[in-house]
Order: structure tokens, then C-alpha cells, then sequence
């Protein structure tokens, strides 16, 4: 009983998945707005290139 009370109380990977969900996090949130502003600044940019020419 005492082994289960102390790996129930043990934290010591609790760090490293907090930060591993957190960067997934980040990782799609980056990644959804480069797909979505992608698309419109490479229009933008080949309008801007063609009006200059």
C-alpha cells in the first residue's frame, strides 16, 4: 500500500508531458495558420509583383 501511495504522489515526469502537450499545441496552431495565410500572401504577392511589372 505504501508503493501505491508513493508512485501516486511521485511528479517527476509530469514536467516533461505538460510541455510535450503544450508544444503539440503550438505545433498546430503554427501549422493551421500558415496553411491558412499561405495561400492569400502568395496571391498577394504575385499581384504586387505583376502591378509592378
Amino acid at each position: 500500500m505504501h508503493l501505491i501511495h508513493q508512485m501516486w504522489n511521485d511528479n517527476s515526469g509530469q514536467d516533461i508531458a505538460e510541455y510535450a502537450v503544450m508544444l503539440a499545441v503550438i505545433l498546430v496552431i503554427v501549422v493551421g495558420t500558415v496553411k491558412l495565410i499561405g495561400g492569400k500572401s502568395n496571391n498577394i504577392f504575385s499581384e504586387v509583383a505583376s502591378s509592378i511589372q
